[in-house]
């Protein structure tokens, strides 16, 4: 299954068809009508483009935007044929003086590339954003797979119209199997600006970034490593963490992402998808599903070199309101208190804690290390679970809690785990109720654990210790909505944690 995703021109988005194979009908993604999207708020625009060729009909799946030297636009986009043959396809503005670009025309030269010998017909979609290099050509990166190995295929043209395979792939990892939404950027070394990939040269200091989606498991993968302009290949720097295989930009719904370039703000964002976690029979009845995340920044964390940095756009910001500031409280073990001040169903909040003295132990405790589905935050442990409890009702029968939890490993050292719990977020049925999470690593210089929830009606994205970590939730309460919906600190733990500082603000629509 491909999933629609963004295509950007000056910050204007339009909307693609999303084939649903389990319903066999077609729906149109509506980015805007679900409420948890209020905190960004787009116009809605007419379709961009629509399944009306042979070799599209079956569907207009993701694809991405180039901005030519002449600062003409063009769309790469993946179509599938009644043979379920993929292909990528162009299609150009048709009027180039409308702002909004809202007609787009697909080539008569359409379909300009099929799945090449080795690559199967329902294997090959997804083009990125070209990018131009020294030798004056442009490239694409197109996932596939072969066999049971995932890859990325390179193409070249000096036309869009006319395009060769490169001999060697971008890169690949065995047995991770079809590789959607490839993304492939680069990441300065020395600043915190986003680059435009056709224009970075050899000689600068940047990694670079490859992502894909794999279709097994339906997660967002990333690496950090190098590309080759000689080879034109792109090497990993920790072969244990490469695709598929170790960091995930988010850990929890979140899926078929897209980065792009802002040129006026010299910023790389990166959009995801975050589908639903009740039934599908749910979203028909409500007409919708699915949402665009927040969009988010992303940095090299230069402390680090092997991950990176997410966080919101500094536009949110502008939708602050009333703000409430609570310093320097003591959770004592099995604590719980009320914020008050801070009740709705849009909130932005950040709380810091003060990292947990483990040496003032007498004797370590054998614990066994912390998987946040086993529990959720109902688990009792020395240092946590500790942290907040959102979307919740006054009886607590419905509340989303998002949590760290420190457990010792064999070894002797102390690991720190966050987790984002929805299996007590709803009183409806059929949910989804998932506990998401990952561990983090603390720097021995950070002596506290933060956490920045965006809070949205039927979604909670959590951003960790300034960016490293993420995990976004669909949520569904049915008694914890509006004003009944409440903040509360919490430590399930037995040993005392300390909050120094949490604020929250109310958040407007856009």
């Amino acid at each position: 299954m491909a999933l629609s995703g963004p295509m950007f021109y000056k910050g204007y988005y339009h909307f693609f068809y999303q084939y649903n194979p389990d319903a066999a009908v077609w729906g149109n993604i509506t980015w805007g009508h679900s409420v948890s999207t209020d905190l960004i708020h787009w116009h809605h625009l007419e379709l961009a483009l629509v399944p009306d060729q042979w070799y599209d009909v079956e569907g207009v799946w993701s694809g991405s935007a180039t901005i030519l030297p002449d600062g003409k636009p063009v769309i790469l986009y993946t179509g599938s044929s009644n043979e379920s043959l993929q292909s990528q396809n162009k299609a150009v503005p048709e009027d180039l003086s409308d702002p909004l670009l809202r007609k787009w025309v697909k080539v008569s030269q359409n379909p300009m590339l099929v799945p090449p010998p080795g690559i199967g017909h329902t294997d090959f979609r997804d083009p990125t954003t070209a990018w131009l290099e020294s030798d004056g050509l442009w490239r694409i990166a197109i996932g596939a797979k072969e066999g049971t190995t995932g890859l990325a295929l390179v193409y070249k043209t000096s036309d869009f119209l006319n395009w060769t395979l490169q001999r060697s792939f971008l890169h690949q990892i065995a047995g991770t199997g079809m590789w959607e939404c490839v993304d492939f950027y680069p990441v300065s070394l020395t600043g915190t600006n986003g680059l435009d990939t056709s224009k970075v040269q050899g000689n600068q200091l940047v990694k670079h970034v490859l992502k894909a989606s794999l279709d097994s498991n339906k997660h967002d993968y990333y690496t950090i490593g190098t590309y080759s302009t000689d080879l034109k290949t792109f090497v990993a720097d920790d072969p244990t963490r490469d695709v598929g295989l170790g960091l995930r930009y988010d850990y929890g719904k979140f899926y078929a992402s897209k980065t792009f370039y802002d040129p006026a703000q010299e910023r790389r964002i990166l959009w995801g998808w975050a589908n639903e976690s009740d039934s599908q029979l749910d979203d028909i009845k409500k007409g919708w599903a699915s949402v665009q995340t927040i969009p988010r920044t992303l940095v090299l964390d230069h402390h680090t070199g092997s991950n990176l940095l997410q966080w919101p756009i500094s536009e949110l910001d502008s939708l602050r309101g009333d703000k409430v500031v609570k310093q320097d409280i003591l959770l004592d073990g099995g604590a719980m208190l009320k914020v008050d001040g801070a009740s709705g169903a849009q909130l932005d909040i950040e709380v810091t804690f003060k990292y947990p003295d483990v040496q003032t132990l007498d004797v370590p405790l054998e614990q066994k290390e912390c998987v946040c589905s086993q529990g959720g935050a109902a688990q009792r442990g020395v240092f946590g679970p500790f942290g907040l409890l959102v979307l919740a009702a006054d009886d607590l029968v419905e509340q989303t809690a998002v949590y760290f939890y420190l457990t010792l490993r064999p070894n002797g050292k102390w690991m720190t785990t966050v987790c984002s719990d929805q299996s007590r977020s709803s009183l409806a049925k059929g949910i989804d109720r998932t506990v998401y999470g990952t561990s983090i690593n603390i720097a021995p210089t950070e002596n506290f654990l933060s956490l920045r929830l965006i809070v949205d009606h039927s979604i909670v994205e959590t951003f960790v210790q300034q960016g490293i970590a993420c995990i976004t939730s669909r949520v569904y309460p049915t008694l914890a909505v509006e004003r009944d919906a409440h903040v509360l600190l919490f430590n399930n733990g037995s040993e005392s944690i300390a909050m120094h500082t949490l604020e929250i603000w109310q958040m407007s629509n856009a």
